[in-house]
């Protein structure tokens, strides 16, 4: 067992004791780094259900979303250290590390496979219950508030995991015109969510 489960004085017990508000993400991830196993569930519960959802998004598939989400936090887990807080957002960066996996699960499907006729429908909607992290529906508004161009070019590369070049010839925009949609609604997200 981790020291710092065995010993109430040390790690995430010791905040907990002190009376302090729940620990901030950097210091959840200095005591991962060190195995703390609770701050590891702390981390768990603050962000499983916000990689589940952006996982479930792009593949239409829970099983599927469920092993990226537990592929990403297994690496939070194994390099906490390699996080450089005060970089961006803990919650931002793993959300897209859970696009990321969750395209690349995508990719390595059967290429002759179209990817509508892959998902398959699901009793579990844990989607929903993603949905009510504030940080999920922060993102919705701001989203509905950019231009569509704008909306529609993000949700193509973000949640179906196309490339520029590809969005341009599904909309027929030029290539110059999706980066630059793309980059004015991240430039948009970015101001609004440090607002």
């Amino acid at each position: 067992m981790p020291e710092s489960l065995q010993n109430p004085e040390g790690g995430l017990a010791r905040m907990k004791d002190s009376g302090a508000q729940s620990p901030t993400d950097a210091e959840l991830l200095r005591l991962i780094a060190q195995q703390d196993e609770k701050a590891m569930a702390s981390l768990y519960d603050r962000y499983a259900r916000i990689v589940y959802s952006v996982a479930l998004r792009v593949l239409r598939d829970p099983h599927e979303a469920e092993d990226v989400m537990q592929e990403v936090l297994m690496q939070v887990w194994r390099g906490a250290s390699s996080f450089i807080v005060g970089r961006g957002s803990f919650g931002g960066w793993l959300a897209v590390v859970g696009r990321n996996r969750a395209i690349d699960v995508l990719r390595r499907r059967h290429p002759s496979d179209p990817v509508d006729e892959v998902a398959l429908p699901s009793s579990l909607d844990l989607a929903n219950e993603a949905e009510r992290s504030a940080m999920m529906e922060k993102l919705r508004a701001i989203m509905q508030n950019l231009p569509q161009e704008q909306q529609k070019s993000l949700e193509l590369a973000f949640f179906e995991g196309m490339t520029h070049s590809e969005i341009a010839e599904k909309t027929g925009d030029p290539l110059g015109t999706v980066k630059t949609r793309i980059r004015l609604a991240l430039i948009s997200l970015r101001k609004a969510l440090q607002a």
